[in-house]
């Protein structure tokens, strides 16, 4: 089961800080994460793939996109 990590409506670093933590506490698997601006999901994705998963991005309406993290 795809774990969902919904920072909408929080301002950076808590985006990041909350993918963080359930990439912590998954190890490996899918992720997924919603965001609703252009700063969290360059840094959410660049968190990510420094931590070595990848990160595929989806837009969606309103300006939100998910990005799907997979380890």
């Amino acid at each position: 089961m795809k774990q969902t990590v919904d920072t909408r409506g929080l301002s950076c670093p808590q985006p990041v800080l909350l993918a963080m933590q359930a990439m912590r506490g998954t190890g490996s698997g899918a992720i997924e994460v919603l965001v609703d601006n252009e700063a969290s999901r360059e840094n959410v994705a660049r968190a990510a793939q420094s931590q070595g998963w990848s990160v595929a991005v989806t837009e969606m309406a309103g300006g939100e996109c998910r990005l799907d993290l997979a380890k």
